[in-house]
């Protein structure tokens, strides 16, 4: 008998295509595709999970998020286009700033509340079905940016086929700043032209950490480099002592 093919757009994946890698965990039982330490570490590039502040795992078909609550020190996190419906683990992510969320499988918010430096959140294709299940998320202060509906991608959400759903939004967030296509420095009635959630490349940026990071490498190659410098003195140094000594023997 042929096994049965994994369920899901793209298992066992690199972020540059639908590749073979042993990284995702899979389970042989029902066969989710689980994020792990190793699926972590490859694609960060990172050996210590708590020095990732950066992650793009989409289209991975991704069910459980798994040990990604280790990565306390993640600042940007794009989750789009898998499985997901547990958000439990990014409860711990209280550094975040930036969530994609996009097509996934979503209908409780509530970890979010911990995030509390959310800024960008994207939650558009999800099954978010009533305001009652964005209060959790009225809290975070530092939410401006928030998107339920994509017209460029088609992504919606139930919640959004109510009559009263911007007035009722923009009650709820009186401190967001753009809500779906709709900037707030811009009057309601004027005509809507689609955008993108973010710019093209945003997610390919290094952050500022990640500059800093080599800066210091640098540094640390030409400490280094000091090193054999003046050791390669000091070995002259002894060299001549020793022949001086000799010579007065």
């Amino acid at each position: 008998m042929e096994p049965k093919p994994r369920k899901g757009p793209c298992h066992n994946v690199t972020p540059s295509g639908c590749l073979p890698s042993p990284t995702a965990v899979v389970s042989s039982e029902d066969e989710t595709v689980k994020i792990s330490v190793k699926l972590l570490k490859l694609i960060s590039g990172e050996f210590d999970l708590e020095s990732i502040l950066f992650l793009k795992l989409t289209k991975m078909g991704i069910c459980s998020l798994g040990c990604i609550d280790d990565c306390v020190n993640l600042e940007r996190l794009d989750l789009s286009r898998n499985d997901i419906s547990n958000l439990k683990p990014l409860a711990s992510l209280r550094l975040l700033t930036v969530l994609n969320l996009s097509a996934n499988r979503i209908s409780n918010l509530d970890p979010l509340h911990a995030c509390e430096n959310l800024q960008s959140l994207n939650l558009a294709g999800n099954l978010i079905s009533s305001f009652d299940a964005l209060h959790s998320i009225t809290d975070l202060k530092n939410l401006d940016t928030m998107r339920l509906k994509d017209t460029i991608c088609s992504f919606s959400n139930p919640v959004c086929m109510n009559t009263s759903y911007l007035n009722t939004m923009l009650d709820m967030f009186p401190n967001i700043k753009v809500l779906d296509e709709i900037d707030g420095s811009v009057p309601i009635h004027a005509p809507l032209v689609p955008k993108k959630w973010v710019e093209d490349g945003y997610w390919e940026l290094k952050p500022m950490q990640q500059t800093q990071t080599d800066e210091a490498i640098e540094q640390f190659h030409g400490l280094v480099k000091e090193c054999r410098e003046l050791n390669s003195k000091a070995a002259d140094v002894i060299t001549k002592i020793r022949r001086t000594l000799r010579a007065a023997n």
